[in-house]
């Protein structure tokens, strides 16, 4: 082959290859446009997604909000009492190295803890003295009959191991199941000292309210008996200011 020929073909060869470049330069410039565009598409569900499951968190919060109020309205002693206790488990929680927050389930519980008294007669829930042995049982059946009311209700599912369980003692002698130690669900086991500390700290028309000192020193005499152990390490790290602020904020 003659020089001239040679280069006229490597020049075509040249040509040939520049115009396959440009192609597959025009297909990844398409294929970069196309990946883009999927990724804003994504972005743009994702906020969409975000947004409906906010505003579904949002309607729960407010419906559990909505049924814990109508079970407290039989009792005007104990006021704000779900939303004190719930808000006092959470900060205990948090000082466990739980984050309970981060899990609606687990404060829907804490607010709807007592939801199985709306069963109890009033006869029994506002008994002025002491209960007798039969009234007793009825009492103990609450959290059985709690569970059962949200038992269908799926947004309640981890809910319903605090409603269940928040009598539960850690040495066994609680109620309704006589679970004990680390049978007992965790979320219940922090809950327990939250709700005797509001218990102890609230004004009820047979006692004055004990001062936090007086509460923090009965709460640490059920440590291994009534409570967990861990649970009443945390609690004695928990500030003073942290349960007085949340105290005066909800009232």
């Amino acid at each position: 082959m003659r020089p001239v020929e040679r280069e006229q073909g490597l020049r075509s060869r040249i040509e040939a290859l520049e115009v396959e470049l440009a192609l597959r330069v025009e297909e990844a410039r398409e294929k970069e446009l196309q990946l883009q565009r999927y990724a804003a598409d994504l972005r743009e569900t994702f906020m969409e997604e975000r947004s409906r499951s906010e505003q579904l968190r949002h309607s729960y919060t407010l419906t559990v909000r909505a049924l814990a109020s109508a079970v407290e309205a039989r009792d005007a002693y104990t006021g704000r009492h779900a939303e004190r206790v719930a808000a006092y488990g959470l900060a205990l929680g948090e000082v466990y190295g739980m984050r309970l927050g981060d899990d609606p389930q687990i404060e829907f519980g804490f607010l709807l803890h007592d939801v199985g008294k709306v069963a109890v007669p009033d006869a029994i829930l506002f008994k002025p003295g002491p209960l007798t042995a039969a009234e007793r049982l009825v009492m103990q059946q609450h959290p059985t009959t709690g569970s059962e009311i949200v038992r269908d209700i799926e947004f309640l599912g981890a809910a319903r191991d605090v409603i269940r369980s928040h009598h539960e003692r850690w040495d066994g002698t609680g109620y309704p199941d006589k679970l004990a130690g680390e049978d007992i669900p965790l979320a219940a086991r922090v809950f327990a000292v939250a709700d005797t500390l509001d218990a102890l700290t609230s004004e009820r028309p047979y006692r004055r309210a004990s001062t936090l000192a007086e509460a923090r020193a009965i709460i640490d005499e059920g440590d291994g008996t009534h409570f967990d152990p861990d649970v009443i390490v945390a609690f004695r790290a928990m500030p003073d200011e942290t349960i007085e602020r949340i105290a005066r904020r909800i009232g």
